[in-house]
C-alpha cells in the first residue's frame, strides 16, 4: 500500500509537465534550462538523457539518463555522481531539493541537494548537512564535459 501513495505523489508532482524523449532534444533542453537560470553550460554534463520534464507552476525538473556516470570536474579537483534520476526544484539562479546528485569528499559520497548563483561569477554548492562551497563560473567550462567517466548502474 505504501508503494501506491510513492506512485500517486510521483504523478502528482509531474502532473501537467512539458516532457521531452531523445537524446538530443532533452540535451539541448537541459541547455536552455541552465541558462534561463543563470548557470554555465558545463555545471549539469549529463548527455545521455532519455527523458526530461519541467512543471513550469511549480518548477518541478527531472532529467532520466541511461545510467549513473561520474564525472570529475578539473577545475574544482571534484568527482561528481549522477544517478539514473536527477530532480530539483528550479527559480531563477537555484536549483534546490536536489536528488541524484553526489559529490565525493573525503572518500565519502555527500549528496548535493542545492547549487545557487552568487555574485561574481560563482555557482554555491550546499550538501545535505547544510554545509557547502563555492566555485566559479571558470570551473565549469565545456571542455570540462569531455571528462565524463561511465559507470555501471548498481
Amino acid at each position: 500500500m505504501g508503494s501506491l501513495t510513492i506512485d500517486a505523489s510521483s504523478k502528482d508532482i509531474r502532473a501537467g509537465a512539458e516532457i521531452i524523449y531523445g537524446s538530443e532534444n532533452c540535451y539541448n533542453h537541459s541547455m536552455e534550462l541552465l541558462h534561463a537560470l543563470g548557470f554555465p553550460d558545463g555545471v549539469m554534463p549529463l548527455k545521455n538523457l532519455d527523458e526530461c520534464g519541467l512543471v513550469r507552476e511549480t518548477g518541478f525538473v527531472w532529467m532520466k539518463q541511461k545510467e549513473p556516470y561520474e564525472h570529475f570536474f578539473k577545475g574544482t579537483n571534484t568527482k561528481v555522481r549522477y544517478d539514473s534520476e536527477v530532480t530539483a526544484y528550479v527559480e531563477d539562479g537555484k536549483m534546490k531539493k536536489m536528488t541524484g546528485v553526489k559529490s565525493k569528499q573525503m572518500m565519502m559520497w555527500i549528496p548535493i541537494v542545492e547549487m545557487s548563483v552568487e555574485e561574481g561569477d560563482k555557482i554555491y554548492f550546499k550538501s545535505i548537512v547544510g554545509i557547502g562551497k563555492s566555485f566559479p563560473f571558470a570551473a565549469f567550462g565545456e571542455e570540462e564535459e569531455k571528462k565524463d567517466v561511465e559507470v555501471e548502474a548498481k
